[in-house]
């Protein structure tokens, strides 16, 4: 029996195609301008900031509704700490060549290293979950679908709301990750897809001349 239940689309708002061209140009224009930062500072962002940003997060497509994914929000310095810990065992690892050379020299010209002092500087980490089941809002045990893709979703909405707010971020995947669950308190069938490092930038921040380097619309897409 389908539970289908149609409503009329609540709020979509349409412009003049003029009007949709030039949002879409200053849009590209302001996301151009979103770069992944390494030198964070330490000044407080506001938690109801980080709040607003998540539940943008919260908005993304995902399979069947199911909304898979939960957005574990560390501020606390011992806990930053012992993810920093937990992080740079596994990058000193990698480094030391459990990456293969091949990924080490991609690595090169963005001046990466198993340090990640970031990690405590930055006001806010924000570690991603994705649960392959779930309790529903009705309390159902269910199975989830398209969890990688739902998550990296969400992501993606976070990044483009952190910037939205003014603040820089940096997705930080150190592999594996399972330590997060143990820090986080998450069960073990959720599994830790990614850390988001959340500020402002530090005085005099830099980035890679490389992460400047685009592909073309050509490289991107194909139109038939």
């Amino acid at each position: 029996m389908s539970h289908y239940k149609p409503v009329p689309l609540p709020d979509h708002v349409e412009w003049p195609a003029e009007e949709m061209q030039a949002r879409a140009e200053a849009f590209l224009a302001d996301i151009r301008r979103r770069h992944t930062v390494r030198d964070f500072s330490d000044r407080p962002v506001p938690r109801a900031l980080i709040e607003t940003c998540i539940r943008a997060a919260g908005t993304a497509p995902n399979g069947a509704n199911h909304q898979p994914w939960h957005f574990c929000v560390i501020g606390d310095p011992v806990v930053k700490r012992r993810i920093r810990e937990a992080a740079e065992a596994e990058e000193r690892e990698f480094y030391a060549g459990k990456a293969g050379e091949e990924w080490l020299k991609a690595l090169g010209p963005l001046g990466t290293d198993p340090d990640k002092p970031f990690l405590e500087t930055a006001p806010w980490l924000i570690a991603v979950f994705g649960a392959r089941r779930s309790v529903s809002a009705d309390g159902v045990l269910r199975k989830n679908y398209y969890v990688p893709e739902s998550v990296s979703i969400a992501v993606g909405f976070l990044i483009v709301a952190l910037h939205q707010a003014g603040l820089v971020s940096l997705t930080h995947t150190p592999a594996p990750m399972g330590f997060l669950n143990e820090i986080c308190g998450r069960p073990d069938e959720e599994k830790p897809y990614i850390l988001m490092v959340v500020g402002y930038p530090a005085p005099g921040a830099t980035i890679p001349a490389h992460a400047l380097e685009k592909k073309p619309l050509e490289a991107i897409a194909s139109f038939l």
